[in-house]
């Protein structure tokens, strides 16, 4: 009874253990305490079941069918409650419980073989997985996290690794009997621990070159953006000193129809005249958002693309000729910001389309980037909202960055209609 009763204890605590190593990574889309509800009702579960398959045909039986009766479950219930997609949730939650069933068994070998006591195994499983858990949570969760924002696709051929290994692992460790009883069989097992290290290394490096080149194409299409801009900005300016060297030529002629008017005493249309002339002149005049040339590019090209789409825009800028960031990064913030900006709005009747922004430069800076939105937006557990649609999302994790590098706070809300973007630096 007492073996019974630890086998149980032991099975529970794996599970709920391994259960955490999936949560650690995984971003949930419901609430906490249904979350605990959902929990509570699997623990039930692996409990009842697992005590069934312990009094038909013991531990050996659990071994060959746990991954059936506690495993898939877990699986898919850990699934129906993230936002990953099939391929990521599956690459996740088997590697974790591939991670788990190593850490078990080599914990429950080392106790055999020294003849330690059962207390001792549970201390040691628990440290392991509070180790464990702790270290994904704080290392490997934000990394992981980001991959699978950067790259949404091509993790389904990924999942046949830890299917692969797990899968070795479970047939090696049960048959033909219990892998504790059988020197051969643990070799076998122990052995794979080596290849999956390197595999797992390999794929983690080439996941990682691939993060980075797509952050290098995502800024050099940003910096293409500025050049553009800077492009259209400096053609603007010199169509407008075009149109004033034309407007100043013809100033005398217009000087001198109007002193004719004055000596006839038609007072009335040569201020008319000059009126017409200010008007035109005025016309033509550039707006200068602010004196730093990149940042006042990206804003002339960005407002100017809003207001092709019929988006008002309401723009509040003053900013020091001297930035205490690099220009060029801070306009990719803005780049980004806006252009989420203008891709919300387009999914609105053109007479609820708005931007508002405002950037000031003391006493530090503060840059707030407002704009209505339809549908809903949902948050990850770091604040940041998640990508609706494939190929989305880049932008935020591009200002985000900016923001660990330059150790600024930025903040979203989406609050009655409008969708906030702050930013203090």
């Amino acid at each position: 009874m007492t073996d019974l009763v630890f086998l149980l204890f032991r099975i529970f605590l794996i599970t709920t253990m391994t259960v955490g190593m999936m949560a650690s990574m995984t971003e949930f889309r419901v609430q906490r305490g249904k979350l605990l509800a959902i929990l509570a009702v699997y623990c039930a579960w692996v409990i009842i079941s697992s005590l069934v398959l312990l009094c038909l045909g013991g531990e050996l039986l659990i071994l060959r069918l746990f991954f059936l009766t506690i495993s898939l479950p877990a699986i898919a219930l850990t699934y129906w409650a993230a936002n990953d997609s099939p391929a990521q949730a599956v690459f996740n939650y088997i590697t974790q419980i591939m991670l788990s069933v190593l850490a078990a068994s080599v914990i429950r070998l080392i106790t055999d073989s020294f003849g330690l006591s059962t207390l001792v195994n549970i201390l040691l499983m628990g440290l392991f997985y509070g180790a464990a858990i702790f270290l994904e949570w704080r290392f490997l969760r934000q990394p992981f996290r980001m991959l699978i924002k950067v790259m949404p696709a091509r993790w389904g051929v990924l999942t046949l690794i830890p299917c692969a290994f797990c899968g070795y692992l479970i047939f090696v460790a049960s048959w033909p009997g219990s892998y504790l009883d059988s020197m051969p069989q643990r070799v076998y097992g122990y052995m794979v621990v080596v290849p999956l290290i390197l595999v797992y290394i390999a794929v983690f490096k080439s996941l990682y070159g691939q993060y980075k080149a797509q952050m290098e194409r995502q800024n050099i299409t940003l910096l293409t953006m500025q050049i553009s801009a800077l492009k259209e900005k400096l053609q603007k300016v010199k169509e407008v000193e075009e149109s004033i060297r034309i407007q100043r030529h013809d100033l005398r002629h217009q000087l001198q129809a109007v002193t004719e008017l004055v000596r006839r005493g038609d007072r009335d249309t040569a201020l008319a005249s000059l009126d017409a002339a200010q008007k035109r002149l005025d016309e033509h005049q550039d707006i200068r958002w602010c004196h730093p040339p990149v940042l006042d590019a990206v804003f002339s090209s960005y407002f100017h693309q809003a207001e092709k789409h019929g988006i008002l825009v309401q723009a509040t800028v003053s900013l020091p000729d001297a930035l205490p960031v690099d220009e060029g990064e801070l306009a990719i913030v803005l780049a980004n910001a806006l252009e989420n900006a203008i891709r919300a709005n387009l999914e609105l009747p053109q007479d609820q389309r708005k931007i508002t922004c405002t950037l000031i430069g003391a006493p530090s800076i503060m840059l707030e980037i407002t704009n209505p939105y339809a549908g809903a937006v949902a948050f990850d557990s770091s604040g940041l909202p998640i990508a609706q649609k494939e190929g989305h999302g880049m932008g935020t994790l591009s200002i985000s960055a900016f923001c660990r590098k330059n150790g600024a706070v930025c903040q979203y809300e989406a609050k009655a209609g409008l969708f906030s973007f702050r930013m203090i630096l």
